[in-house]
């Protein structure tokens, strides 16, 4: 819902609207329903708006609260507000709109900006106070709705994608390096820096505080995951119980708009479960699902294309349902638009998730996604279970971290960077990111199998989950549609991290019981304890197949191992390996010709290493060069 961007100029000097215009139309496409400006002495909030909620003038922002002292911009949509609405008209607040805008407005007046901390929802809001002369920026408390910002020491500029920030005339555009190095560790950013020199992302569950006294962007986090605080007394019928009742509760809430709502149906538990909830609440829900050509598709993704479950699944629960197939040749066109949109490059082989939330976007403004329940439940136990031979936590950390290493490995990093690139990154710094996640049981020398899981648990909401959050915003915001998580609800979440290990992995004690030694293939026996979620999917069986319940788990991505080998090896080679490549300025050409010589002949599947080269020689092209598409 909608883009925000500003400017605070703390020595004082005013803004030109002008300037602002040309911020905010960076970012049009993600508010294609309306517009608008506050520009008083030295502080500009825009907005752009998809309308959901209340689509009349009255949801216009920015909005002002009623007492005059709150001006904000907000981006997301608040789930409790109709709760909050009621608790501040006992207070004495009226309200003009059915907008959760004007609850935000009203609480501030009411409670000032810890108010933020009671929001149940996706949001990122800018929040102006005019008696203070202060800038508050907070973000929801998961990390669904990006915020960015830039501090030049005299100015403050904010936007929800950072090509707005580039817009201010006096960001110079630069690629930070280190940034870089880590991006082609992990395939991620673990640290809260982009590729954009100085342009900071706000941490989920963060406030800052600006002012111009102050001259200081001050944070202050107010919420993090925790699963050691697991409530070992539940019972495993307890806490299926209790899922599924907040489930349900959490679908409830996040079909609240005044638009039309629809859910992505992969065939898959997650986004089948929510479907179910959600058909009961309209009366005929709309489905998407994104397939593959697999004409010329071999090996393990021959079964990537899931047209045929998610079929089944929406005649099952009498859906209308719409299918988007993608071919080989879908990714050229694509590229740019995916690059040029996402900006900040993170996890896996996107453009899917382009195709399937523009099909999405013709027929609803907002989109339920089956996103958190992997990392929430302990839906990837082939990860969790390598933990038992490093109950230590040296070995942990250095198991744990050679396994996240999804791109080039710390051994390789020298010869794929160019030697500019080396003299200026920091080679051990990726490692020291990468411990800096962790914040419990990291002091401890032994810990237990449960403990480390929790570790691993927290590991992947604070680092993998964020990612694919990022994707999904900016993929169907570039297309005017939101995306909601009902995964990603606060009591939901709560409760989630309570539930004992034991009835999220069904074969935990299994494993602490397996010699590895007595296996040939150690991958194997982590793969074949398919066994995450154990308690999500008994929660289920009430609205759910068993046979879908209880299907292997099917990653969303296109067959591009296949494709990068066939269809698609000539674009690759065309992009990478020609005079032409603007990223041999900081990529060694003689590495990605090596990389792409492995993976064309057969001898190793590169393909998120090639996807996050294309994705950087394109960026370079786009945000670097200023090309067009």
């Amino acid at each position: 819902m909608c883009g925000i961007t500003g400017v605070y100029n703390l020595n004082g000097e005013a803004f030109s609207l002008h300037h602002l215009k040309l911020m905010a139309e960076a970012i049009a496409h993600r508010g294609p329903d309306g517009e608008g400006y506050f520009v008083e002495e030295n502080i500009a909030l825009a907005h752009k708006r998809l309308s959901i909620l209340d689509t009349s003038a009255r949801g216009a922002q920015p909005m002002s609260s009623k007492d005059g002292n709150w001006v904000i911009t907000f981006n997301g949509c608040v789930y409790n507000f109709m709760e909050l609405k009621q608790e501040l008209m006992r207070k004495g607040h009226e309200f003009v709109s059915t907008t959760d805008t004007e609850v935000i407005s009203e609480g501030l007046a009411a409670y000032g900006p810890g108010f933020f901390e009671r929001l149940n929802g996706m949001f990122a809001i800018a929040a102006w106070n005019r008696k203070e002369k202060c800038l508050y920026l907070s973000r929801d408390r998961f990390g669904v709705k990006p915020l960015y910002y830039w501090f030049s020491g005299k100015t403050l500029v904010f936007a929800s994608e950072i090509k707005a920030i580039t817009k201010h005339p006096d960001y110079k555009m630069e690629l930070n390096k280190q940034a870089l190095n880590e991006y082609f560790t992990f395939q991620n950013l673990f640290s809260y820096r982009t590729l954009f020199q100085n342009i900071t992302m706000l941490p989920p569950a963060n406030t800052v505080r600006i002012d111009a006294l102050s001259k200081e962007v001050l944070h202050r986090s107010w919420w993090d995951y925790d699963f050691t605080q697991a409530d070992e007394s539940m019972t495993f019928e307890e806490a299926k119980d209790e899922t599924e009742r907040l489930f349900k509760q959490a679908v409830t809430r996040q079909m609240i708009a005044d638009v039309p709502v629809g859910s992505y149906l992969s065939g898959g538990m997650d986004s089948g479960s929510i479907t179910a909830i959600a058909s009961k609440q309209v009366q005929r829900l709309t489905t998407f699902t994104c397939g593959f050509d697999m004409s010329s598709v071999t090996g393990v993704e021959a079964n990537y294309d899931e047209r045929r479950d998610a079929e089944l699944m929406a005649n099952y629960f009498k859906t209308e349902h719409y299918e988007q197939v993608i071919n080989a040749g879908d990714l050229s066109w694509s590229l740019p638009r995916v690059v040029y949109h996402l900006e900040d490059l993170r996890v896996g082989m996107s453009y899917p998730n382009y195709y399937i939330s523009r099909l999405a976007s013709k027929f609803v403004k907002v989109c339920l996604q089956g996103t958190g329940g992997d990392e929430l439940y302990g839906g990837y136990p082939w990860r969790y279970y390598r933990i038992f031979k490093s109950l230590n936590q040296k070995d942990f950390f250095n198991q744990y971290y050679d396994f996240w290493q999804r791109l080039v490995p710390d051994g390789d990093r020298e010869q794929l960077f160019t030697p500019t690139v080396r003299m200026e990154v920091d080679f051990n710094e990726p490692r020291e990111v990468f411990e800096r996640v962790f914040t419990f049981n990291s002091k401890l020398k032994y810990v237990t199998p449960e403990q480390q899981i929790q570790n691993s648990l927290y590991f992947e909401i604070k680092t993998f989950l964020p990612g694919l959050l990022l994707v999904g915003d900016k993929l169907s915001m570039a297309n005017g549609l939101e995306e909601r998580f009902p995964f990603l609800d606060n009591d939901l979440v709560n409760f989630a991290q309570k539930i004992p290990v034991r009835h999220k992995l069904g074969n935990l004690e299994t494993q602490k019981r397996i010699d590895e030694n007595e296996f040939r293939d150690k991958r194997k026996v982590y793969q074949e304890f398919d066994d995450g979620k154990n308690v999500l999917r008994k929660a289920m069986l009430n609205f759910m197949p068993e046979k879908i319940i209880n299907r292997k788990k099917q990653g969303f991505s296109a067959p591009d191992e296949s494709w990068y080998r066939g269809e698609n090896a000539d674009f690759v080679k065309e992009l990478l390996l020609n005079k032409k490549t603007v990223s041999s300025e900081f990529i060694d050409q003689a590495y990605i010709q090596k990389i792409v010589n492995e993976h064309v002949n057969d001898k190793i599947n590169h393909r998120l290493l090639i996807w996050s080269f294309l994705n950087f020689e394109m960026w370079c092209r786009l945000f670097l060069n200023n090309e067009k598409f």
